[in-house]
């Protein structure tokens, strides 16, 4: 098979039956995972329900023929564009296989004897996770009543320990969408200790609306203890192709990538990360799809007397009244994957946002659910 034969079965993998054109990306694992021969709706990952945008389909398509070579040319350009994009040097750019390899960086890198993590309870579970097999002393704090993180709380915490300590602050946080005040975070990282080391994630920041909002991109020039991480498996709807990066000042970038695997980003997925970085639209039809698709669910709720938190991200925290796992089981029988158990939180449910078309039959089953009396 010849280059342009390989291209044109690659560009036809996807296609459902006669005359019904090429299926999304987001529908063909859905299609794989079927029951009862209907594809499931996948509202539990927080994935980009749009797929990958045209300009990085085509960009992966024109790229396979490099894909027996090594990535170092592919991986230079994908970092100077992110550099000129945030306005940092090449040195301060950390690849990563998705965001998830960049928080393992940092807590091998940040490891000693004495060491402390501290981070938010709920909060996204990377971190906690890949800490186990090191020295680390965990510490959980509550969010408070805004399901922000306890900034105040944290701070007493770390101020009352001699131990060099990271600081994990997810924003906006993952279960719960919220966000935790940027007075608050500033406060404290500009009167800490480089001691202290704070992990900025902002997988969401794209989908953030609230004014006021900034980045923790403007500490890293002149402070080595504050990382951002950012990935491209939210709004760039990569997440299957895994690529994320952390920005640093780079004495901390330098450190970073001491624990990074080599060649950890590979061809295809710096093609479609760079033509996606340069694709505009992407951003706003996915702000757009994200924005219509909590308007139904919002709507719903509210009718149906059910709390939500309010959200700044790709997916929503909402009550579920009841057992939480039967609820989650009888999603499933009726067609549509919702988020899993997030302890310390079990009278809510995390709700990823699909398109407008598929929250509207999730909005259906859920006042059927009403109907039965099951919420």
């Amino acid at each position: 098979m010849d280059r342009r034969e390989f291209l044109r079965m690659t560009a036809l993998a996807g296609a459902v039956g006669a005359g019904r054109g090429v299926m999304p990306a987001h529908r063909v694992w859905a299609a794989e995972e079927a029951a009862g021969g209907e594809p499931l709706i996948q509202l539990n990952w927080n994935e980009n329900p749009l797929g990958l945008s045209p300009a990085a389909r085509q960009a992966v398509l024109d790229t396979l023929a490099a894909a027996n070579r090594y990535p170092d040319a592919h991986r230079d350009r994908f970092v100077e564009a992110l550099a000129l994009r945030h306005g940092v040097t090449t040195d301060q750019v950390v690849l990563g296989n998705g965001s998830t390899e960049i928080l393992q960086m940092i807590v091998q890198a940040a490891e000693s004897p004495r060491a402390s993590l501290v981070l938010a309870d709920p909060t996204f579970e990377a971190m906690s996770r890949y800490q186990r097999p090191l020295a680390y002393e965990v510490v959980r704090v509550p969010l408070d009543s805004r399901y922000a993180h306890d900034v105040q709380r944290m701070r007493e915490l770390v101020a009352s320990s001699s131990r060099p300590t990271v600081v994990y602050v997810c924003n906006p946080n993952n279960p719960t969408g919220t966000l935790t005040p940027d007075d608050e975070l500033a406060a404290w990282v500009e009167a800490a200790p480089e001691t202290v080391l704070f992990v900025f994630d902002e997988a969401y920041y794209e989908y953030v609306e609230a004014p006021g909002f900034q980045s923790a991109r403007r500490w890293i020039d002149d402070r080595v203890n504050v990382v951002v991480v950012r990935t491209f498996s939210k709004i760039y709807a990569m997440a299957g192709m895994r690529l994320g990066y952390a920005l640093a000042h780079p004495h901390t970038a330098a450190r970073l990538a001491e624990f990074m695997s080599s060649d950890n980003a590979n061809v295809l997925a710096l093609a479609a990360g760079l033509a996606a970085l340069n694709d505009n639209g992407l951003l706003v039809r996915s702000r757009a799809a994200n924005h219509r698709s909590r308007e139904i669910v919002h709507a719903c709720l509210d009718e149906l007397g059910l709390e939500s938190l309010p959200s700044h991200a790709s997916f929503l925290m909402h009550e579920i009244p009841g057992d939480l796992d039967r609820y989650i089981q009888r999603m499933r029988e009726h067609g549509i994957r919702v988020g899993r158990r997030f302890p310390p939180m079990p009278g809510h449910n995390r709700l990823s946002m699909g398109l407008p078309e598929e929250m509207e039959r999730f909005v259906e089953v859920l006042r059927d659910f009403r109907r039965r009396g099951w919420v």
